[in-house]
């Protein structure tokens, strides 16, 4: 009990630093009109839902979890479908961001997205596919900022385009494809476990 305690406050903090991150790089990747930061920003915003959703559901019982993992295998999927919309923007204007913002952006979100990694690291295989969802979000989100930061640097010194950008968003998305899949896998074993 105490476990499911010290796990509850932990997807709390790490709600509200992916809540807080998510007002500041949306503002920011609208500012400088990056579609990395984006699809960023988007994914902090899932990754609060997320969690939150997990805070409430630890108090229900293992059938029930395993259905709310399966809510949360599709909420994985809607970053990817909000970086269509900021690739078309991309394209009809065809402008790239401002490199120095983008890789301390970049930065910025890397340190958030590593503490909240660290912070569920010890709860990852604990209540099932829930915590296993949280923890792959931070881990895949704070591989994300290291391409973010890259992008940023390559479009400073190797390539002024929007490409670099653009690769990024569209490797952010496939990586919450992928970590929807691991989920939609954990829970249908979950489910399984409990019928």
């Amino acid at each position: 009990m105490a476990d499911q305690s010290a796990l509850r406050r932990v997807v709390l903090i790490v709600a509200l630093l992916n809540l807080g991150y998510f007002g500041i790089e949306f503002a920011v990747g609208l500012a400088i009109g990056s579609v990395s930061l984006f699809a960023d920003s988007v994914d902090f915003l899932e990754d609060a839902s997320v969690n939150l959703l997990i805070f409430f559901a630890l108090a229900w019982a293992a059938s029930t979890r395993a259905r709310v993992g399966m809510v949360l295998a599709g909420i994985l999927l809607v970053p990817a479908l909000a970086l269509l919309w900021a690739l078309y923007g991309k394209f009809s204007h065809p402008v790239p961001p401002e490199p120095f913002i983008l890789s301390l952006t970049g930065g910025g979100a890397l340190v958030i997205n590593l503490s909240c990694a660290f912070l569920l690291a010890r709860f990852r295989e604990h209540s099932g596919s829930l915590t296993r969802a949280a923890f792959l979000s931070a881990r895949n989100d704070a591989i994300a900022n290291v391409a973010i930061i890259a992008a940023g640097l390559a479009t400073a010194y190797v390539w002024s385009s929007v490409w670099p950008d653009v690769i990024v968003g569209l490797a952010i998305a496939a990586m919450n494809i992928d970590a929807a899949r691991e989920v939609w896998e954990a829970v249908r074993e979950e489910h399984d476990a409990v019928s």
